[in-house]
């Protein structure tokens, strides 16, 4: 029995309750400090530098508060002068020498040098002009509901709403006594909040537990290493596009921490999670939150942010209570259980490795633990109605036909029925492979494919050549057999597939350690691109018409901390572009891993990255729609536009902006793409290709909003005569494409670049538009299915199962046009229960033990389908449901459980890869014969 309804983690306020109004304190920007703040902002600096900071920043003092003085609630990072906004809140009024001492720390940090004659002389000016002394917190009571409405029928909260809102329910959460599970408690506290800035994304609060330590056990018996993480609870304010009602979002996860020494990552601050005895300032009172201040890495030394000799941290004395950076850093878990007065926990990053304990929290236990939270949000706010499976809940139609599985015990099965099964299998393995093979061949449009693999062992390369012939199944077809060449000759398609060593083209950048930021970094690229380029430029000369480079290259993990810089693998994707090929890249085995599994592990990953490398190509195996040609049109076009962007902070160290979009069409033999500064469609693998080695000068917002426009409208422009579907990420586009928030959308009309909005026929007779948000920062609600619908048996033992389907809203009053969308567990993830454990001990129906700290859990992201501009006579649920089977792509190995984003979306966001921005002098000439000597590396 398949679940009928899904749980949404969200919550309505409740009208029978009426407002929800509560007591806080406040401070605000006095009107007249701004023009005093304003000159000692602007000493010293030159008047075109003044001209650009035009506003006194507040966001320093705000990060020293949340360290030092968890308790005050800063809710606006751009709070006015003069403003009937609050900058600040607090529960209950903060001693006023304390505000004065912030206050300033704050003024001393304005002025860049604060020890210059004419900087100290304003600096005493600012003081007596701002009077900080009668500066006071104001007693009063904060509207948490207070709203308005978008011209769309959306809710539009007041800014103070999403800060102040969970941090009041957070609050109660903490307030409500400890969470119990089997014997164990965990105790929550407030986590001092971020600053938020103004709008839908900002804000929210978050709870941590207490630290809970795990000791593995190594083989033989022995106790491993202790592994260090808390549960957390998220509480944010979200909207959902036409309704009038926002909610609540409650979200459940884990947080890791550092054992041992840390990994400072340069010019990026890791978090340090206090709990100090006493306050960290002098006469503030007690915190009752963990606070949270920044470690960071710069110019060879580590210290705390804000820190050091003149530092905000110094000068309000907090750097007493707290440890010397450079012992944190080589003891990171020397303090995590309390010493010298405090608790401190450095959060894990992903940059810094492994980490002992697994990700997230798998449905049961997450399910369990927020529905303990809810009970303290009642009764001001209930839980939105389940979602309901949509009546268009069938799949695509397959394309592929199902392998029958092999039973486990083979031995116990009947000889006959077990011939039938594997007969079975390898008829529809042969017919797969066909399939594949006719797809692959028109993508090509009747060339060969021709592939090289640069192996760095003879394992992956030999998994590499059984992945071609298996994937393909072209083992009846091979007509020519090593050492270095593989030719296979099926009916529809003809495959070629070089091998040969990668040589020192693998090797790290650098000659003496990783390159130096900046220009040694530039000339490694340059040097390892321009070789790897002439490497591959000779192979084509040699082997014409090369496609694909399959690379063998050690993954991120060996490229950690300095020697990031040292990685080769974006260098040798340049020159391979270059050259005229598409490149995918493959670890090699690891050598942590068992003998044994060693073969198994390279066997899925070569058959990851053969599938993955031909979908470079432009084959297209996209999802039959089963929803008939009088709801979907049969010649439709789907478009999906997408921004390429690299930051200063990329491997490369260069910027670029370049929006793109990505077409499947009716007829077309191959994916096609195609970016703001092409007039017409290109193969996919062109448009990947194209968006190596951008340098893209830096653009304002405003310039880069107006080009996604006028590209968005040239594009719409081109298919107006045709039936065309255009889908679009949120939280991708809406930051240069402002319609596409949920306060700008509004049903079956559209705005381009903050002009009016017009009716969507305007742009076309054909066209739809549906928007597409994920579950990144809580935008759309955790979710999970109540085991006991499908078994009575569990009902009241909080069991949670994973639901997959096209849900229906079914809150009252809110539009018809939007849906969810989720997927099934992964099939790689077959050792996985629904009922694993992590943050206390638990035992499945079974009563087997199920605590499991150490895997990794998983949960469907709960997709937000919002069909914003039909056509008269649409079935929005049909266009939803034409979405949703776009997820279920049948080539990918994941794609049959379902992909993340639909697979045109998919697609375009596999563009990112290739955006390398990177320029060098001359004009690079492949052709021209490359030896050793030219770049010093071999092949």
């Amino acid at each position: 029995m398949a679940y009928q309804y899904n749980r949404p983690a969200a919550y309505l306020p409740d009208p029978a309750q009426g407002p929800f109004v509560v007591p806080m304190h406040t401070l605000s920007l006095p009107a007249h400090w701004e023009e005093p703040l304003l000159r000692l902002y602007h000493g010293g600096t030159a008047e075109g530098q003044a001209e650009r900071r035009r506003r006194v920043p507040t966001a320093a003092v705000n990060q020293l508060m949340r360290a030092t003085a968890p308790d005050i609630v800063t809710v606006d990072s751009t709070a006015r002068f003069g403003s009937d906004d609050a900058w600040l809140y607090c529960q209950n009024a903060y001693p006023t020498a304390v505000t004065n001492l912030y206050i300033a720390t704050w003024l001393k940090n304005l002025p860049r040098d604060a020890n210059d004659p004419e900087t100290a002389a304003l600096l005493m000016d600012c003081f007596r002009d701002l009077d900080t002394a009668a500066l006071s917190w104001r007693p009063g009571r904060v509207d948490l509901l207070e709203q308005e409405m978008s011209p769309g029928g959306t809710a539009l909260p007041a800014p103070h709403v999403y800060r102040l809102l969970p941090d009041v329910l957070a609050e109660r959460i903490a307030r409500q006594g400890a969470y119990e599970h089997h014997g164990q408690q965990l105790v929550f506290r407030q986590v001092a909040g971020r600053a938020g800035a103004r709008g839908q994304g900002s804000g929210g609060a978050e709870l941590m537990s207490n630290v809970i330590e795990y000791v593995p056990r190594r083989r033989g018996g022995a106790d491993g290493k202790p592994a260090y993480y808390a549960a957390t609870l998220r509480i944010t304010v979200r909207t959902v596009p036409f309704s009038p009602v926002p909610r609540v979002h409650v979200a459940a996860g884990v947080r890791r921490f550092v054992t041992g020494k840390i990994y400072m990552p340069y010019g990026k601050g890791v978090s340090a999670y206090l709990l100090p005895d006493d306050s960290l300032v002098h006469d503030g009172p007690q915190p009752q939150r963990f606070a949270v201040a920044m470690l960071e890495w710069k110019n060879g030394t580590t210290d705390w942010r804000q820190g050091g000799a003149e530092g905000m941290l110094t000068r309000v004395s907090a750097l007493d209570a707290l440890p010397s950076p450079d012992r944190l850093v080589k003891e990171a878990d020397h303090w995590i259980h309390g010493r010298d007065g405090i608790r401190i926990a450095i959060g894990h990053q992903a940059a810094m490795g492994r980490h002992t304990i697994g990700t997230g929290l798998m449905p049961s236990e997450r399910r369990r633990l927020i529905e303990w939270a809810e009970q303290a949000i009642a009764p001001e706010f209930v839980p939105v109605p389940k979602l309901e499976r949509s009546a268009y809940a069938r799949p695509p139609k397959k394309q592929l036909k199902t392998l029958p599985p092999i039973p486990r015990n083979k031995e116990e099965k009947d000889p006959g029925d077990l011939a039938a099964i594997l007969d079975k299998r390898e008829t529809n393995t042969a017919h797969n492979a066909q399939v594949l093979r006719a797809r692959l061949a028109e993508a090509l449009d009747g060339e060969d494919l021709i592939a090289v693999v640069l192996h760095q062992n003879d394992i992956i390369r030999d998994q590499m050549i059984a992945a071609a012939e298996t994937g393909l199944g072209l083992a009846g077809y091979r007509r020519t057999q090593g050492p270095d060449t593989w030719v296979w000759e099926a009916e529809e398609l003809t495959v070629r597939l070089h091998v040969q060593p990668l040589g020192a083209l693998g090797a790290p950048l650098g000659s003496d350690g990783a390159p130096r930021r900046g220009q040694e970094h530039d000339k490694a690229i340059e040097e390892r691109r321009t070789g790897a380029a002439r490497a591959m430029a000779a192979l084509r000369e040699a082997i014409p018409g090369a496609q694909l480079a399959f690379v063998e290259l050690d993954g991120q993990d060996a490229f950690r901390h300095a020697k990031r810089r040292s990685d080769p693998k974006h260098a040798i994707r340049l020159g391979c572009a270059d050259a005229g090929l598409v490149t995918q890249f493959i670890r090699p085995p690891d050598p942590d891993t068992e003998k044994e599994k060693v073969l198994a592990d390279a066997e899925l990953r070569a058959a990851s990255a053969w599938s993955d490398g031909l979908r470079q190509t432009g084959m297209r195996l996209v999802p039959q729609h089963t929803l008939g040609d009088t709801l979907i049109p049969a010649n439709l076009n789907q478009v999906a536009f997408h921004l390429v962007e690299r930051r200063l902070d990329g491997p490369t160290g260069k910027q670029q902006f370049t929006p793109i979009a990505v077409l499947i069409r009716p007829g077309a033999k191959c994916v096609l793409g195609k970016s703001a500064d092409m007039h017409a469609w290109v193969p996919y693998p062109e448009l990947l290709k194209s968006l190596t080695g951008r340098v893209e000068s830096r653009k304002s917002s405003t310039e880069q909003s107006a080009l996604t426009a006028a590209f968005v409208k040239k594009t719409l422009a081109q298919l107006r005569s045709t039936p065309t579907l255009v889908l679009v990420h949120a939280q991708d586009l809406r930051k240069r494409w402002p319609w596409l928030r949920n306060d700008g959308l509004e049903r079956d009309r559209l705005s381009l670049d903050g002009g009016p909005v017009q009716r969507i026929g305007l742009y076309g007779k054909q066209l739809r538009v549906v928007r597409i948000a994920d579950g990144s920062r809580d935008e759309t609600a955790q979710c999970w299915a109540e085991a006991e619908e499908v078994s009575p048996k569990l009902e009241g033992k909080q069991r949670g199962g994973i639901a997959m389907g096209l849900w229906r809203p079914g809150v009252r009053g809110d539009s018809d046009r939007v849906f969810y969308s989720t997927i099934g567990k992964s099939g790689t993830q077959t050792k996985l229960t629904n009922d694993d454990a992590k943050l206390t001990p638990d035992t499945n129906t079974a009563g087997k033990n199920v605590y499991r700290p150490t895997a990794n859990a998983w949960n469907p992201d709960l997709l937000e389908l919002t069909v914003a501009c039909l056509q008269p006579g649409d079935d929005a649920e049909a266009w939803a449901a034409f979405v949703h089977q776009q997820r279920f792509s049948e080539d990918y190995r994941a794609g049959r459980e379902g992909l993340a984003l639909p697979l045109i979306l998919h697609l375009a966001q596999l563009a990112d890869d290739y955006a390398l921005p990177h320029e060098i002098e001359d004009a690079l000439d492949p052709t021209v014969p490359w030896t050793a000597a030219t770049t010093g590396v071999s092949i």
